[in-house]
Protein backbone atom coordinates (compact mmCIF):
# COMPACT_ATOMS: atom_id res chain seq x y z
CA UNK A 1 0.00 0.00 0.00
CA UNK A 2 1.45 3.33 -1.00
CA UNK A 3 2.23 5.91 1.69
CA UNK A 4 0.62 8.70 -0.36
CA UNK A 5 -2.78 7.00 0.00
CA UNK A 6 -2.31 6.04 3.65
CA UNK A 7 -1.27 9.54 4.69
CA UNK A 8 -4.14 11.46 3.04
CA UNK A 9 -5.56 14.14 5.35
CA UNK A 10 -9.27 14.00 6.30
CA UNK A 11 -9.92 17.02 4.03
CA UNK A 12 -8.25 15.27 1.07
CA UNK A 13 -10.30 12.12 1.71
CA UNK A 14 -13.55 14.14 1.75
CA UNK A 15 -12.49 15.92 -1.46
CA UNK A 16 -11.94 12.50 -3.09
CA UNK A 17 -15.37 11.27 -1.92
CA UNK A 18 -16.97 14.51 -3.22
CA UNK A 19 -16.01 13.47 -6.77
CA UNK A 20 -18.52 10.61 -6.61
CA UNK A 21 -20.99 11.32 -3.79
CA UNK A 22 -23.19 14.41 -3.43
CA UNK A 23 -23.93 15.83 0.03
CA UNK A 24 -23.79 13.70 3.21
CA UNK A 25 -20.95 15.84 4.61
CA UNK A 26 -21.33 14.51 8.15
CA UNK A 27 -20.94 10.87 7.05
CA UNK A 28 -17.95 11.74 4.86
CA UNK A 29 -16.32 13.57 7.76
CA UNK A 30 -16.75 10.56 10.09
CA UNK A 31 -15.28 8.03 7.66
CA UNK A 32 -12.42 10.39 6.76
CA UNK A 33 -11.45 10.68 10.44
CA UNK A 34 -11.71 6.88 10.88
CA UNK A 35 -9.39 6.44 7.89
CA UNK A 36 -6.89 9.01 9.11
CA UNK A 37 -6.87 7.41 12.56
CA UNK A 38 -5.60 4.22 10.96
CA UNK A 39 -2.61 6.12 9.58
CA UNK A 40 -2.05 7.80 12.97
CA UNK A 41 -2.18 4.43 14.70
CA UNK A 42 0.43 2.98 12.30
CA UNK A 43 2.87 5.72 13.43
CA UNK A 44 2.72 4.65 17.10
CA UNK A 45 5.00 2.18 18.87
CA UNK A 46 3.85 -1.45 18.85
CA UNK A 47 2.62 -1.59 22.46
CA UNK A 48 0.34 1.44 22.08
CA UNK A 49 -0.75 0.38 18.59
CA UNK A 50 -2.20 -2.88 19.95
CA UNK A 51 -4.34 -0.96 22.45
CA UNK A 52 -6.02 1.34 19.92
CA UNK A 53 -8.95 -0.23 18.10
CA UNK A 54 -10.92 1.35 15.22
CA UNK A 55 -14.07 3.32 16.05
CA UNK A 56 -16.76 1.51 14.09
CA UNK A 57 -19.43 3.58 12.34
CA UNK A 58 -23.22 3.12 12.12
CA UNK A 59 -24.85 4.90 9.17
CA UNK A 60 -28.58 5.57 9.28
CA UNK A 61 -30.56 6.79 6.30
CA UNK A 62 -33.05 5.76 3.61
CA UNK A 63 -32.06 3.66 0.62
CA UNK A 64 -30.25 5.32 -2.28
CA UNK A 65 -28.63 8.22 -0.37
CA UNK A 66 -25.03 6.98 -0.61
CA UNK A 67 -24.30 4.70 2.37
CA UNK A 68 -22.85 1.81 0.36
CA UNK A 69 -21.13 4.12 -2.12
CA UNK A 70 -19.28 5.96 0.68
CA UNK A 71 -17.91 2.66 2.06
CA UNK A 72 -16.98 1.33 -1.39
CA UNK A 73 -15.15 4.51 -2.43
CA UNK A 74 -13.43 4.60 0.97
CA UNK A 75 -11.94 1.15 0.34
CA UNK A 76 -10.78 2.21 -3.14
CA UNK A 77 -9.11 5.35 -1.79
CA UNK A 78 -7.28 3.32 0.82
CA UNK A 79 -6.57 0.42 -1.52
CA UNK A 80 -7.78 -1.79 1.32
CA UNK A 81 -9.49 -5.19 1.38
CA UNK A 82 -13.23 -4.51 1.38
CA UNK A 83 -16.27 -6.75 1.64
CA UNK A 84 -19.97 -5.89 1.66
CA UNK A 85 -22.36 -8.29 3.36
CA UNK A 86 -26.10 -8.25 4.01
CA UNK A 87 -26.93 -8.85 7.68
CA UNK A 88 -30.06 -10.75 6.64
CA UNK A 89 -27.83 -13.48 5.10
CA UNK A 90 -27.03 -14.68 8.58
CA UNK A 91 -30.59 -15.43 9.70
CA UNK A 92 -31.72 -19.04 9.91
CA UNK A 93 -28.27 -20.61 9.45
CA UNK A 94 -28.67 -24.07 7.93
CA UNK A 95 -31.79 -23.13 5.99
CA UNK A 96 -31.18 -19.97 3.97
CA UNK A 97 -28.46 -18.25 5.94
CA UNK A 98 -24.68 -18.37 6.21
CA UNK A 99 -22.21 -18.71 9.02
CA UNK A 100 -21.28 -15.25 10.38
CA UNK A 101 -17.55 -16.09 10.15
CA UNK A 102 -17.94 -16.22 6.36
CA UNK A 103 -17.74 -12.39 6.16
CA UNK A 104 -14.16 -12.54 7.47
CA UNK A 105 -13.27 -15.40 5.14
CA UNK A 106 -14.63 -13.34 2.22
CA UNK A 107 -12.51 -10.39 3.38
CA UNK A 108 -9.36 -12.57 3.46
CA UNK A 109 -10.13 -13.82 -0.07
CA UNK A 110 -10.44 -10.20 -1.23
CA UNK A 111 -7.15 -9.37 0.49
CA UNK A 112 -5.34 -12.31 -1.19
CA UNK A 113 -6.64 -11.17 -4.60
CA UNK A 114 -5.40 -7.62 -3.93
CA UNK A 115 -1.94 -8.73 -2.80
CA UNK A 116 -1.59 -11.21 -5.66
CA UNK A 117 -2.56 -8.56 -8.22
CA UNK A 118 0.07 -6.18 -6.83
CA UNK A 119 2.76 -8.88 -7.17
CA UNK A 120 1.62 -9.78 -10.69
CA UNK A 121 1.90 -6.12 -11.75
CA UNK A 122 5.43 -5.97 -10.29
CA UNK A 123 6.43 -9.03 -12.35
CA UNK A 124 4.72 -7.94 -15.57
CA UNK A 125 7.78 -6.32 -17.16
CA UNK A 126 10.02 -9.36 -16.60
CA UNK A 127 7.17 -11.67 -17.68
CA UNK A 128 6.69 -9.75 -20.93
CA UNK A 129 10.34 -10.44 -21.88
CA UNK A 130 9.87 -14.18 -21.21
CA UNK A 131 6.64 -14.11 -23.22
CA UNK A 132 8.47 -12.46 -26.13
CA UNK A 133 11.11 -15.23 -26.12
CA UNK A 134 8.39 -17.91 -26.11
CA UNK A 135 6.62 -16.26 -29.07
CA UNK A 136 9.89 -16.04 -31.03
CA UNK A 137 10.57 -19.74 -30.35
CA UNK A 138 7.02 -20.59 -31.48
CA UNK A 139 7.58 -18.75 -34.80
CA UNK A 140 11.14 -20.09 -35.37
CA UNK A 141 11.40 -23.43 -33.57
CA UNK A 142 14.91 -24.79 -33.09
CA UNK A 143 16.11 -28.14 -34.52
CA UNK A 144 15.16 -31.01 -32.22
CA UNK A 145 18.10 -33.19 -31.22
CA UNK A 146 17.34 -36.63 -32.53
CA UNK A 147 18.57 -39.66 -30.65
CA UNK A 148 19.53 -42.77 -32.62
CA UNK A 149 17.14 -45.59 -31.72
CA UNK A 150 18.70 -48.45 -29.77
CA UNK A 151 17.36 -50.86 -32.33
CA UNK A 152 19.80 -49.48 -34.94
CA UNK A 153 22.75 -51.28 -33.31
CA UNK A 154 21.03 -54.62 -33.63
CA UNK A 155 19.79 -53.82 -37.16
CA UNK A 156 23.32 -53.14 -38.38
CA UNK A 157 24.53 -56.36 -36.75
CA UNK A 158 21.73 -58.47 -38.28
CA UNK A 159 22.15 -56.92 -41.73
CA UNK A 160 25.91 -57.50 -41.66
CA UNK A 161 26.49 -53.77 -41.96
CA UNK A 162 30.20 -52.79 -42.00
CA UNK A 163 31.67 -52.09 -38.59
CA UNK A 164 32.62 -48.39 -38.03
CA UNK A 165 36.04 -47.62 -36.71
CA UNK A 166 36.54 -45.10 -33.91
CA UNK A 167 38.02 -42.65 -36.43
CA UNK A 168 34.91 -42.83 -38.65
CA UNK A 169 32.61 -42.30 -35.66
CA UNK A 170 34.68 -39.33 -34.51
CA UNK A 171 34.58 -37.73 -37.99
CA UNK A 172 30.80 -38.20 -38.20
CA UNK A 173 30.30 -36.64 -34.79
CA UNK A 174 32.46 -33.65 -35.72
CA UNK A 175 30.51 -33.23 -38.95
CA UNK A 176 27.19 -33.34 -37.05
CA UNK A 177 28.51 -30.84 -34.53
CA UNK A 178 29.56 -28.48 -37.31
CA UNK A 179 26.14 -28.75 -39.00
CA UNK A 180 24.23 -28.21 -35.72
CA UNK A 181 26.45 -25.22 -34.85
CA UNK A 182 25.76 -23.68 -38.27
CA UNK A 183 22.01 -24.34 -37.87
CA UNK A 184 22.03 -22.81 -34.39
CA UNK A 185 23.66 -19.64 -35.78
CA UNK A 186 21.11 -19.43 -38.59
CA UNK A 187 18.22 -20.01 -36.14
CA UNK A 188 19.53 -17.29 -33.83
CA UNK A 189 19.82 -14.82 -36.73
CA UNK A 190 16.27 -15.66 -37.87
CA UNK A 191 14.98 -15.22 -34.30
CA UNK A 192 16.67 -11.82 -33.99
CA UNK A 193 14.94 -10.75 -37.19
CA UNK A 194 11.56 -11.99 -35.88
CA UNK A 195 12.15 -10.26 -32.53
CA UNK A 196 12.74 -6.99 -34.38
CA UNK A 197 9.52 -7.45 -36.38
CA UNK A 198 7.63 -8.26 -33.18
CA UNK A 199 8.75 -5.01 -31.55
CA UNK A 200 7.77 -3.07 -34.67
CA UNK A 201 4.30 -4.67 -34.45
CA UNK A 202 4.29 -6.16 -37.95
CA UNK A 203 3.47 -9.72 -36.81
CA UNK A 204 0.46 -8.98 -34.56
CA UNK A 205 -2.06 -10.91 -36.69
CA UNK A 206 0.12 -13.94 -37.45
CA UNK A 207 -1.33 -17.17 -36.02
CA UNK A 208 1.09 -19.25 -33.94
CA UNK A 209 0.83 -22.35 -31.77
CA UNK A 210 1.73 -21.83 -28.12
CA UNK A 211 1.88 -24.17 -25.15
CA UNK A 212 -0.04 -23.02 -22.08
CA UNK A 213 -0.76 -24.52 -18.68
CA UNK A 214 -3.97 -26.53 -18.58
CA UNK A 215 -5.77 -25.51 -15.40
CA UNK A 216 -9.24 -27.08 -15.34
CA UNK A 217 -11.90 -25.23 -13.37
CA UNK A 218 -12.41 -27.30 -10.26
CA UNK A 219 -15.64 -27.55 -8.31
CA UNK A 220 -15.48 -25.86 -4.94
CA UNK A 221 -16.84 -27.79 -1.99
CA UNK A 222 -17.84 -25.17 0.56
CA UNK A 223 -18.16 -26.61 4.03
CA UNK A 224 -19.81 -23.62 5.65
CA UNK A 225 -19.86 -24.78 9.26
CA UNK A 226 -16.13 -25.46 9.34
CA UNK A 227 -15.25 -22.60 7.03
CA UNK A 228 -13.04 -24.68 4.82
CA UNK A 229 -13.23 -24.36 1.06
CA UNK A 230 -11.66 -27.43 -0.50
CA UNK A 231 -10.99 -27.74 -4.20
CA UNK A 232 -11.36 -31.39 -5.11
CA UNK A 233 -8.22 -32.46 -6.90
CA UNK A 234 -5.95 -29.81 -5.35
CA UNK A 235 -4.77 -32.33 -2.76
CA UNK A 236 -2.79 -34.25 -5.37
CA UNK A 237 -1.74 -31.24 -7.47
CA UNK A 238 1.68 -30.93 -5.86
CA UNK A 239 2.51 -34.55 -6.66
CA UNK A 240 1.53 -34.45 -10.32
CA UNK A 241 3.43 -32.59 -13.06
CA UNK A 242 1.62 -29.59 -14.56
CA UNK A 243 -0.45 -30.42 -17.61
CA UNK A 244 -0.04 -28.28 -20.70
CA UNK A 245 -2.12 -27.88 -23.82
CA UNK A 246 -1.48 -26.33 -27.23
CA UNK A 247 -3.52 -23.43 -28.58
CA UNK A 248 -3.47 -21.62 -31.90
CA UNK A 249 -3.80 -17.86 -31.36
CA UNK A 250 -2.74 -14.58 -32.93
CA UNK A 251 0.54 -13.07 -31.75
CA UNK A 252 -1.19 -10.14 -30.00
CA UNK A 253 -3.35 -12.58 -27.99
CA UNK A 254 -0.41 -14.90 -27.31
CA UNK A 255 1.51 -11.99 -25.79
CA UNK A 256 -1.30 -11.29 -23.28
CA UNK A 257 -1.83 -14.97 -22.40
CA UNK A 258 1.87 -15.78 -21.94
CA UNK A 259 2.65 -12.56 -20.05
CA UNK A 260 -0.18 -13.23 -17.59
CA UNK A 261 0.88 -16.87 -17.20
CA UNK A 262 4.55 -16.06 -16.62
CA UNK A 263 3.73 -13.19 -14.23
CA UNK A 264 1.60 -15.57 -12.14
CA UNK A 265 4.34 -18.22 -12.16
CA UNK A 266 6.79 -15.65 -10.73
CA UNK A 267 4.51 -14.91 -7.75
CA UNK A 268 5.59 -16.34 -4.40
CA UNK A 269 2.20 -17.36 -2.96
CA UNK A 270 3.58 -17.88 0.59
CA UNK A 271 4.68 -14.25 0.64
CA UNK A 272 1.37 -13.10 -0.88
CA UNK A 273 -0.64 -14.94 1.79
CA UNK A 274 1.47 -13.49 4.64
CA UNK A 275 0.97 -9.97 3.23
CA UNK A 276 -2.74 -10.55 2.62
CA UNK A 277 -3.42 -11.75 6.18
CA UNK A 278 -1.56 -8.76 7.61
CA UNK A 279 -3.43 -6.38 5.27
CA UNK A 280 -6.82 -7.89 6.16
CA UNK A 281 -6.12 -7.68 9.91
CA UNK A 282 -4.78 -4.12 9.92
CA UNK A 283 -6.66 -2.42 7.05
CA UNK A 284 -9.73 -4.58 6.27
CA UNK A 285 -13.12 -2.86 5.98
CA UNK A 286 -16.33 -4.87 6.51
CA UNK A 287 -19.54 -3.13 5.43
CA UNK A 288 -22.60 -4.74 7.08
CA UNK A 289 -25.68 -3.55 5.17
CA UNK A 290 -29.33 -3.92 6.24
CA UNK A 291 -28.25 -4.08 9.88
CA UNK A 292 -31.64 -2.63 10.85
CA UNK A 293 -33.32 -5.83 9.58
CA UNK A 294 -31.78 -7.81 12.46
CA UNK A 295 -32.81 -5.25 15.11
CA UNK A 296 -35.62 -6.58 17.33
CA UNK A 297 -38.41 -4.16 18.10
CA UNK A 298 -38.78 -3.76 21.88
CA UNK A 299 -42.57 -4.26 21.64
CA UNK A 300 -42.24 -7.79 20.28
CA UNK A 301 -39.51 -10.27 21.12
CA UNK A 302 -40.80 -13.60 19.89
CA UNK A 303 -40.88 -15.69 16.72
CA UNK A 304 -38.64 -14.20 14.04
CA UNK A 305 -37.22 -11.64 16.48
CA UNK A 306 -35.51 -14.40 18.48
CA UNK A 307 -33.61 -15.37 15.32
CA UNK A 308 -32.64 -11.73 14.70
CA UNK A 309 -31.26 -11.33 18.20
CA UNK A 310 -29.31 -14.55 17.70
CA UNK A 311 -27.68 -13.07 14.60
CA UNK A 312 -26.71 -9.96 16.56
CA UNK A 313 -25.10 -12.14 19.22
CA UNK A 314 -23.22 -14.05 16.51
CA UNK A 315 -21.94 -10.82 14.94
CA UNK A 316 -20.91 -9.38 18.31
CA UNK A 317 -17.69 -11.41 18.91
CA UNK A 318 -16.52 -10.71 15.33
CA UNK A 319 -16.96 -6.95 15.79
CA UNK A 320 -15.51 -7.02 19.32
CA UNK A 321 -12.42 -8.89 18.18
CA UNK A 322 -11.89 -12.61 17.83
CA UNK A 323 -9.89 -15.14 15.81
CA UNK A 324 -11.51 -16.64 12.71
CA UNK A 325 -10.07 -19.70 10.98
CA UNK A 326 -9.69 -19.39 7.23
CA UNK A 327 -8.09 -21.70 4.68
CA UNK A 328 -5.04 -19.38 4.70
CA UNK A 329 -4.67 -19.46 8.48
CA UNK A 330 -6.18 -17.79 11.58
CA UNK A 331 -7.13 -14.09 11.29
CA UNK A 332 -7.71 -11.62 14.12
CA UNK A 333 -10.60 -9.16 13.71
CA UNK A 334 -9.54 -6.72 16.49
CA UNK A 335 -8.33 -3.96 14.16
CA UNK A 336 -10.74 -4.30 11.23
CA UNK A 337 -13.08 -1.38 10.60
CA UNK A 338 -16.77 -2.31 10.65
CA UNK A 339 -19.34 -0.01 9.06
CA UNK A 340 -22.98 -0.84 9.76
CA UNK A 341 -25.74 0.66 7.63
CA UNK A 342 -29.50 0.55 7.57
CA UNK A 343 -32.60 2.58 6.78
CA UNK A 344 -34.06 2.13 10.32
CA UNK A 345 -37.60 2.87 9.09
CA UNK A 346 -39.36 0.43 11.42
CA UNK A 347 -36.72 -0.23 14.07
CA UNK A 348 -34.34 2.21 15.76
CA UNK A 349 -30.61 1.88 16.49
CA UNK A 350 -31.56 1.50 20.17
CA UNK A 351 -33.39 -1.75 19.24
CA UNK A 352 -30.00 -3.39 18.65
CA UNK A 353 -28.68 -5.27 21.69
CA UNK A 354 -26.72 -2.87 23.97
CA UNK A 355 -23.41 -4.76 23.50
CA UNK A 356 -23.62 -4.32 19.71
CA UNK A 357 -24.61 -0.64 20.03
CA UNK A 358 -21.50 -0.13 22.13
CA UNK A 359 -19.30 -1.54 19.35
CA UNK A 360 -20.55 1.14 16.92
CA UNK A 361 -19.68 4.30 18.88
CA UNK A 362 -19.98 6.68 15.91
CA UNK A 363 -23.55 7.16 14.65
CA UNK A 364 -24.14 9.19 11.50
CA UNK A 365 -27.51 10.12 10.04
CA UNK A 366 -27.66 10.56 6.26
CA UNK A 367 -30.31 13.01 5.09
CA UNK A 368 -32.92 12.60 2.38
CA UNK A 369 -31.99 13.97 -1.04
CA UNK A 370 -33.73 17.15 -2.19
CA UNK A 371 -34.16 18.63 -5.67
CA UNK A 372 -30.80 20.49 -5.59
CA UNK A 373 -29.04 17.24 -4.70
CA UNK A 374 -30.64 15.50 -7.68
CA UNK A 375 -29.45 18.29 -10.03
CA UNK A 376 -25.88 17.81 -8.75
CA UNK A 377 -26.09 13.99 -8.96
CA UNK A 378 -27.11 14.30 -12.62
CA UNK A 379 -24.20 16.56 -13.57
CA UNK A 380 -21.37 16.92 -11.01
CA UNK A 381 -19.80 13.49 -10.17
CA UNK A 382 -17.14 11.96 -12.41
CA UNK A 383 -19.53 9.12 -13.18
CA UNK A 384 -22.67 11.33 -13.38
CA UNK A 385 -25.74 9.72 -14.98
CA UNK A 386 -25.93 12.28 -17.82
CA UNK A 387 -22.21 11.76 -18.61
CA UNK A 388 -22.82 7.99 -18.76
CA UNK A 389 -25.78 8.37 -21.15
CA UNK A 390 -23.82 10.75 -23.41
CA UNK A 391 -20.92 8.30 -23.61
CA UNK A 392 -23.26 5.38 -24.40
CA UNK A 393 -24.99 7.19 -27.27
CA UNK A 394 -21.70 8.52 -28.66
CA UNK A 395 -20.84 4.90 -29.50
CA UNK A 396 -23.73 5.06 -32.00
CA UNK A 397 -22.37 8.31 -33.50
CA UNK A 398 -25.03 10.49 -31.82
CA UNK A 399 -24.34 13.54 -29.67
CA UNK A 400 -26.98 14.13 -27.01
CA UNK A 401 -27.29 17.42 -25.10
CA UNK A 402 -29.38 18.24 -22.04
CA UNK A 403 -30.44 21.87 -21.46
CA UNK A 404 -30.33 23.26 -17.92
CA UNK A 405 -34.13 23.49 -17.72
CA UNK A 406 -34.37 19.78 -18.77
CA UNK A 407 -32.02 18.79 -15.93
CA UNK A 408 -34.05 20.93 -13.51
CA UNK A 409 -37.27 19.25 -14.67
CA UNK A 410 -35.76 15.74 -14.29
CA UNK A 411 -34.54 16.54 -10.76
CA UNK A 412 -37.96 17.93 -9.81
CA UNK A 413 -39.65 14.84 -11.23
CA UNK A 414 -37.38 12.50 -9.25
CA UNK A 415 -38.00 14.42 -6.02
CA UNK A 416 -41.78 14.42 -6.61
CA UNK A 417 -41.87 10.68 -7.28
CA UNK A 418 -39.85 9.93 -4.15
CA UNK A 419 -42.23 12.06 -2.05
CA UNK A 420 -45.44 10.58 -3.48
CA UNK A 421 -44.40 6.94 -3.66
CA UNK A 422 -41.57 4.88 -2.16
CA UNK A 423 -38.42 6.90 -1.46
CA UNK A 424 -35.65 5.06 -3.31
CA UNK A 425 -33.21 7.99 -3.29
CA UNK A 426 -30.84 8.57 -6.20
CA UNK A 427 -31.86 5.26 -7.80
CA UNK A 428 -35.03 7.04 -8.95
CA UNK A 429 -32.90 9.02 -11.43
CA UNK A 430 -31.85 5.81 -13.20
CA UNK A 431 -35.48 4.74 -13.73
CA UNK A 432 -36.48 8.20 -15.00
CA UNK A 433 -33.47 8.49 -17.32
CA UNK A 434 -34.05 5.05 -18.84
CA UNK A 435 -37.71 5.86 -19.47
CA UNK A 436 -36.81 9.26 -20.96
CA UNK A 437 -34.33 7.84 -23.50
CA UNK A 438 -36.13 4.55 -24.18
CA UNK A 439 -37.46 5.51 -27.65
CA UNK A 440 -34.22 7.25 -28.68
CA UNK A 441 -32.10 4.23 -27.69
CA UNK A 442 -34.48 1.89 -29.50
CA UNK A 443 -34.30 3.81 -32.80
CA UNK A 444 -30.48 3.95 -32.91
CA UNK A 445 -28.30 3.50 -34.92
CA UNK A 446 -29.83 5.91 -37.42
CA UNK A 447 -27.82 7.53 -40.25
CA UNK A 448 -30.01 10.66 -40.24
CA UNK A 449 -29.63 11.39 -36.52
CA UNK A 450 -26.40 13.09 -35.43
CA UNK A 451 -27.41 15.43 -32.63
CA UNK A 452 -30.32 15.36 -30.15
CA UNK A 453 -31.18 18.15 -27.73
CA UNK A 454 -33.36 17.39 -24.74
CA UNK A 455 -35.15 20.38 -23.18
CA UNK A 456 -37.88 20.90 -20.58
CA UNK A 457 -40.67 20.46 -23.16
CA UNK A 458 -39.24 17.09 -24.28
CA UNK A 459 -39.18 15.88 -20.67
CA UNK A 460 -42.71 17.12 -19.93
CA UNK A 461 -44.06 15.61 -23.13
CA UNK A 462 -42.41 12.28 -22.34
CA UNK A 463 -43.90 12.04 -18.85
CA UNK A 464 -47.21 13.98 -19.08
CA UNK A 465 -49.31 10.83 -19.49
CA UNK A 466 -47.46 8.78 -16.93
CA UNK A 467 -47.61 11.37 -14.17
CA UNK A 468 -51.41 11.56 -14.51
CA UNK A 469 -51.80 7.79 -14.20
CA UNK A 470 -52.88 6.55 -10.81
CA UNK A 471 -50.88 3.34 -11.06
CA UNK A 472 -47.35 4.61 -11.73
CA UNK A 473 -45.60 1.41 -10.62
CA UNK A 474 -44.88 0.32 -14.21
CA UNK A 475 -43.02 3.56 -14.87
CA UNK A 476 -41.30 3.89 -11.51
CA UNK A 477 -39.80 0.48 -11.15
Amino acid sequence: MSNSIKSMTPKEIVAELDKYIIGQDEAKKSVAIALRNRYRRSQLDERMREEITPKNILMMGPTGVGKTEIARRLAKIMDAPFVKVEATKFTEVGYVGRDVDSMIRDLVEASVRLSKQVRIEENREAASKVAEDLIVKAIIPGREKSQAPIGNIFDSFMNNAPYKTQKQEYEEKQKEKSISSQEATETEMARDQVRKQLREGSLEDQVIEIEIEDTPKLNQLDMQNEGMSIAIGNIFDSMMPKKTKKRKVKVKDARKILTEQEAQNMVDMDLVIDEALENAEQNGIVFIDEIDKIASSSSMRSGADVSREGVQRDILPIVEGSVVNTKYGPVKTDHMLFIGAGAFHVSKPTDLIPELQGRFPISVELKNLDKEDFVKILTVPENAIIKQQKALLETEGVEINFTEDAIDELAGLAYLMNEETENIGARRLHTIMESLLEDISFSLPDDETECITIDREFVKDRFKQKIKEVDVDKYIL
